[in-house]
């Protein structure tokens, strides 16, 4: 656990008492994912899944931008990118074979409406658009299917992701839940 948490830049000794002349920027919401909180015990809905949670609460508590009749689109808690977004279904399953024709068709049109909304929101010039299957392939939580839509600007790969391992979140996640629920489309 951190024993020192702030987001203020901090000077550091190096190995032999100097200061090295690196500034740090902590990110210490990072460490409730680093460390698995909110991760589900085991395979099953009733396993502590928080995608079956979420939409138990509020859109504003649990961050859900939009609703369907099979799936849901969800701000992300630990975002590659302001913006970035999830749809999944309200249903627990874990692979994409296990979708039911009208999950599959909704799945499809919540991405393009994800896409369109952050296009009108933040103008994104593209997308990282992905499903993670299984803890092999990256999914931080495998048992529950979700697709990524994340948002992308060119040149929004900068010197802080690439030296300092760190985004910068120019907004609040309820902020950016709030102006991409404010511009969801009906249609597209």
């Amino acid at each position: 656990m951190l024993l020192r948490m702030t987001s203020e830049p901090e000077q550091q000794s190096g190995p032999v008492g100097e200061p090295d002349g690196f500034g740090r920027l902590w990110t210490p919401h990072r460490i409730a994912y680093i460390q698995g909180e909110n991760k589900p015990t085991g395979p099953g809905s009733d396993d502590g899944c928080p995608f079956c949670e979420a939409p138990r609460h509020s859109d504003e508590d649990s961050l859900i931008v939009a609703r369907g009749t099979t799936v849901f689109a969800i701000m992300n808690l630990y975002p590659y990118n302001g913006g970035h977004l999830m749809v999944m279904p309200y249903r627990h399953v874990a692979d994409y074979t296990e979708l039911d024709d009208a999950e599959t068709a909704e799945l499809a049109l919540f991405t393009k409406k994800a896409m369109t909304a952050l296009r009108k929101a933040s103008g994104a010039h593209g997308f990282n658009i992905g499903l993670n299957q299984g803890s092999a392939a990256g999914a931080g939580i495998a048992a529950h299917l979700h697709q990524h839509v994340v948002p992308r600007w060119g040149g929004d790969t900068n010197f802080m992701p690439v030296v300092g391992h760190t985004k910068v979140l120019p907004q609040l996640l309820a902020d950016t839940r709030k102006m991409l629920a404010d511009v969801w489309p009906e249609s597209v």
